[in-house]
């Protein structure tokens, strides 16, 4: 027998074995496995984009793209974010079969930016995963990766007071309920009506910073010397500003501070921190920790300068201005691969929150994410779906329902809708020369006269 022959042979024989070992084991014959008949993946389309925008401490605008066969997926924009950056994108995605996430998102990708213009696109990624999840019976986690992790740590940002007491109190309350990791805003105008704490420019002096330490202090005392303790909202700060604020921070043994340069970067206000360089002298001045990232979009736009050079202690992406679920995964899977650790920024709805969640259990390392909306009492009654309390005793539990799983609470919903109303129709959307298109008719152009031909 030829050596060919001799292998293909043993092969056959090995997959009888298996088959043979498989129905022993079982002892009487497997029943079918339940097939998922609610879609025809290969005949599945988009059909359409609608959205509410669910007023709250920050506004959350939420998503939904339809398909021909019922099968929908939810999204989200990022917090105080407008609505429109997503519907914008509809054009783009109508007719398409929603399974192929990857070339639909490569598509788009040129219409996102930092801030909050990434969230169109993240609000997009999250509907997608949805989408797929349902139709495969997966959660959207699968869809990515594994699991390396079945609960998601978080913190919550705790607003200040101009009372230690009270500060540290505040603090005190959230780790009663359960959190094990904490943040704290520490902003200069804490200390501005004492004598000397401030000088000329709005920022902390020598004296200031001794002021603004005894609120850290206050909190220490209150949740522990050992617990994680973050610090961020610092004011308006140069480079030269946050790295005196920062090595001032160092004896408290802070978990980072966060976003300290505002002024002389890129962005109002530098919310989009674009100056990696001005990063790195501030983290090479200073033992504290330094973290920031979450105005960025997308690796290679944001992410990448920051990472390769080393340039923070933390990276600090919100999915909802990142690029959603698998653009954020891959930030994370490149900052691990570079020894940056990263944790997570989020003050959204509970759908932009879970998908969230899907995409944190996948990833090697992360040190929590936050949520902003544990004193909104009917937050979680958005959605239904995940157990409840959403946040429990300072933990997430990673759902295991097909795609996000999460579904709206309509009547909730509707109670707090800032504007317009719940998914209503949007035809100015609409593009009918895309639409044509894809149908098989003539894109629009110029003819050799300069001409539109088949224009509107």
């Amino acid at each position: 027998m030829s050596r060919f022959n001799r292998r293909n042979f043993i092969a056959a024989a090995g997959v009888a074995g298996l088959f043979k070992s498989t129905e022993a084991g079982a002892g009487a014959q497997q029943p079918n496995r339940p097939v998922n008949r609610n879609s025809a993946p290969s005949q599945l389309r988009i059909t359409d984009m609608r959205a509410v925008l669910v007023a709250s401490n920050f506004d959350y605008p939420i998503i939904r793209i339809d398909t021909n066969q019922g099968v929908y997926g939810l999204g989200e924009c990022r917090d105080a974010g407008r609505e429109g950056t997503a519907l914008v994108l509809k054009p783009h995605l109508a007719g398409r079969n929603p399974l192929g996430i990857e070339p639909i998102l490569d598509s788009i990708r040129i219409f996102s930016n930092h801030q909050r213009m990434g969230g169109g696109y993240a609000a997009v990624d999250m509907a997608l995963h949805d989408i797929a999840g349902k139709v495969y019976g997966v959660p959207a986690w699968r869809l990515i990766g594994s699991k390396y992790r079945d609960r998601i740590r978080c913190y919550c940002d705790t607003d200040q007071s101009a009372d230690p007491k009270i500060f540290a109190e505040r603090l005190k309350k959230r780790k009663a309920m359960g959190f094990t990791f904490f943040k704290m805003d520490l902003g200069t105008n804490l200390v501005r009506n004492r004598p000397g704490a401030v000088n000329s420019y709005g920022t902390a002096t020598e004296k200031g910073l001794e002021y603004l330490g005894e609120y850290i202090q206050a909190v220490r005392d209150g949740i522990g010397a050992d617990a994680p303790l973050a610090a961020d909202h610092f004011g308006a700060l140069t480079l030269k500003d946050s790295i005196r604020y920062a090595r001032s921070f160092e004896k408290y043994d802070l978990a980072w501070a966060e976003d300290m340069i505002q002024v002389g970067h890129l962005g109002p206000g530098g919310d989009a921190p674009k100056n990696w360089q001005a990063y790195k002298e501030l983290k090479e001045s200073t033992t504290t920790p330094i973290n920031t990232g979450e105005s960025l979009f997308g690796l290679e736009e944001g992410f990448r300068e920051f990472i390769d050079n080393r340039a923070v202690d933390i990276i600090h992406p919100d999915p909802l201005t990142s690029g959603g679920i698998r653009e954020t995964r891959r930030i994370g899977d490149y900052a691990s691969m570079h020894g940056v650790q990263m944790a997570i920024h989020f003050a959204g709805s509970p759908v932009g929150c879970l998908a969230s969640v899907h995409m944190a259990a996948t990833l090697k390392d992360m040190l929590a994410m936050e949520n902003h909306a544990v004193d909104i009492p009917w937050w979680g009654d958005l959605v239904s779906g995940p157990s409840k309390p959403i946040v429990d005793r300072g933990y997430i539990t990673v759902p295991d329902a097909p795609g996000l799983g999460v579904e709206l609470n309509e009547a909730v919903v509707k109670e707090h809708i800032r504007k317009g109303g719940y998914f209503l129709p949007t035809p100015q959307y609409d593009d009918p020369i895309l639409d044509r298109f894809r149908q098989g008719g003539p894109y629009p152009h110029l003819d050799e006269n300069g001409n539109l031909v088949n224009g509107r």
